[in-house]
């Protein structure tokens, strides 16, 4: 797929630290409970740390006790692109990526019983996003 910013892996690493690096453009996962923003109530907007991109708002933004911060909804449908994954030993998961440049932000997740309005959970990692507060 096509993005509005594309960059060579050697422009990524240069401007990506090694973890961020490992997150956004490999796909890795950050240790759980290793982000402040999982608990952090600040109202603010959450952006892409590749591109700048707004993906969502901390009215968004539920506490899952999940170890990652967790969101019900982006900012705008847009804003986010949706990848079968079935990187975890047959079973389907479906990835979260930036839209604007392709970077993975983690996972989505529906029907786990959260009280959210849309029953969805957004998992993503902390070392993905920049916050800007209100």
């Amino acid at each position: 797929m096509a993005y509005d910013v594309e960059k060579t892996d050697a422009e990524w690493k240069d401007e990506l630290s090694a973890e961020e690096y490992q997150v956004l453009r490999k796909a890795g996962t950050e240790r759980p409970f290793s982000s402040s923003f999982e608990t952090d109530t600040t109202p603010a907007v959450y952006s892409c740390r590749a591109c700048s991109t707004e993906l969502f708002r901390s009215d968004t933004k539920f506490d899952a006790h999940c170890g990652w911060p967790a969101f019900y909804s982006p900012m705008a449908e847009d804003r986010v692109e949706y990848i079968e994954d079935r990187s975890m030993f047959g079973r389907t998961r479906v990835e979260v990526r930036c839209a604007t440049c392709g970077s993975h932000l983690g996972h989505v997740f529906e029907g786990e019983g959260f009280d959210t309005p849309t029953d969805q959970r957004f998992c993503i990692n902390g070392i993905t996003l920049t916050q800007t507060p209100d």
